[in-house]
């Protein structure tokens, strides 16, 4: 039994991985953006009686970072992160910040709160919730795809960094989810059509923009999430855990094949 703290646990995978992770004897922080998530699972759980516990955890808020501090925690999943989207030829660079400071900044910040009980207690494991997207860019997506590229360099450092420091194992790794159905792609293109509808350089195409990118997701999308929460299972119980966690493993693969390809 580990005690796991996830964050961005309102909706999505984090709150299916929470609830996973649970029921296999866990002892959950399943944390959330409001008050209002972490009572509807807390009310949720009452039914079930499982070893989860959610409480508010805005990253963006350092009052509520503080709060784990009192906490004792063998793995930290950094699970939340928001989409933002637009040409990079014209989209406000205030999107690009919003999106590295919840997604990058914060996170790190979060990690660092954790590490100053993990490192003196020389053990404990760090999960940072990446993309398939940090590896393959997609066209206009880029303020999202930006951040998931920086973890991807950022996880490894840590990683190769904390193997420095004598007898301490503190593992640090990847997970990379393809596309899943959980609607957060939809809303994360959605965001640039509200300002390119009005004034863009792609004003006049788009109507097709709009339909290749919701087409691309559609085609793309896993209905079944299963997959993907297994890799969390994975990441938090393997004795030798791996750098990186892909899911599915057939998104995985293309995008690894296209990555060779190009070069």
């Amino acid at each position: 039994m580990k005690k796991i703290l996830i964050t961005g646990c309102g909706s999505g995978l984090g709150r299916k991985a929470s609830f996973a992770l649970a029921n296999r004897g866990h002892y959950v922080y399943a944390t959330t953006h409001t008050e209002e998530q972490a009572n509807e699972i807390n009310s949720f759980n009452k039914k079930y009686n499982l070893s989860i516990e959610s409480f508010k955890l805005d990253i963006l808020n350092s009052n509520d970072r503080l709060k784990i501090t009192n906490l004792e925690i063998d793995v930290l999943i950094n699970n939340a992160a928001i989409g933002n989207s637009g040409s990079v030829a014209e989209v406000d660079s205030d999107i690009y910040r919003e999106t590295f400071e919840t997604n990058v900044f914060c996170p790190i910040e979060l990690t660092q709160l954790v590490l100053k009980q993990m490192i003196p207690r020389k053990k404990g494991r760090i999960i940072f919730v990446s993309s398939l997207a940090g590896r393959s860019p997609i066209p206009f997506l880029s303020p999202y795809c930006a951040t998931k590229f920086a973890l991807e360099s950022i996880c490894p450092s840590l990683n190769e960094e904390l193997k420095e420091l004598k007898n301490v194992n503190i593992p640090v790794i990847l997970i990379e989810p393809g596309s899943y159905a959980t609607g957060f792609n939809q809303k994360n293109i959605s965001k640039q059509f509200n300002w390119m509808k009005i004034h863009s350089y792609f004003k006049n195409n788009i109507h097709s923009l709009e339909n290749k990118q919701y087409t691309y997701f559609k085609l793309t999308e896993s209905t079944n999430s299963d997959s993907i929460i297994d890799k969390y299972i994975k990441a938090v119980e393997d004795r030798y855990p791996k750098e990186r966690y892909v899911s599915p493993s057939s998104q995985g693969a293309f995008i690894k094949i296209k990555n060779i390809l190009k070069k």
